[in-house]
């Protein structure tokens, strides 16, 4: 028996996916939102801005919206749900761009939170051609029921574990988050990536 024993012990220690006390799973899907995977919908703005409608899982899509060199990203049953949340209005100061690769957080296959790589102008760093250098930043969104807003800012280059610090904070705050009221937290090291989304 003892080593039965054992081995139930260390597939209990080495899962990581399963919150034992409330007998949830979680785990991650992803979707992409790169242009041929999407539909532009209605006419660029005056500033040549766009508006894009992507499938995301369990029949919600994500809108992103892109005016001025700036990003929105938001999600919901549909464009007009999606454009109503406190997501659709969480402009960055600096321009900014975002990944086409949407990870979805979820718990016993229902999804929760989504977390995207965010790409920051740093006007203080151009290149060679002075442009800005960009500094990657994750940011964690909650999900329906309830309304859709930023929930963590992970600085990238601060912190190598960014990607287990976004999940951990989305598996951890994006439900019980309540927009509008709680401050969106910076989680594990701040970095540059984070002070400019913060001015």
């Amino acid at each position: 028996m003892k080593p039965v024993i054992n081995a139930c012990v260390f597939a209990v220690l080495f899962t990581g996916s399963i919150d034992n006390s409330n007998a949830q799973t979680f785990g991650s899907s992803y979707t992409s939102t790169a242009p041929k995977d999407c539909r532009v919908v209605g006419k660029p703005g005056e500033s040549g801005g766009t508006t894009q409608v992507c499938p995301g899982k369990s029949g919600l899509v994500v809108l992103i919206t892109e005016d001025d060199l700036r990003e929105t990203v938001s999600v919901g049953r549909d464009r007009a749900a999606a454009a109503k949340e406190p997501a659709a209005e969480a402009w960055f100061a600096p321009f900014n761009s975002t990944e086409p690769t949407v990870e979805w957080r979820t718990a016993n296959g229902k999804p929760f939170a989504i977390i995207q790589r965010w790409h920051i102008a740093d006007g203080s760093d151009p290149d060679k051609d002075g442009r800005p250098n960009t500094k990657a930043m994750l940011t964690v969104t909650r999900l329906p029921p309830g309304a859709v807003c930023h929930v963590a800012y992970v600085d990238a280059k601060a912190n190598p574990d960014a990607n287990q610090l976004a999940r951990k904070a989305a598996d951890e705050s994006a439900r019980d988050f309540q927009c509008g009221k709680d401050q969106v937290k910076i989680v594990g090291q701040s970095g540059r990536a984070v002070e400019l989304v913060r001015r």
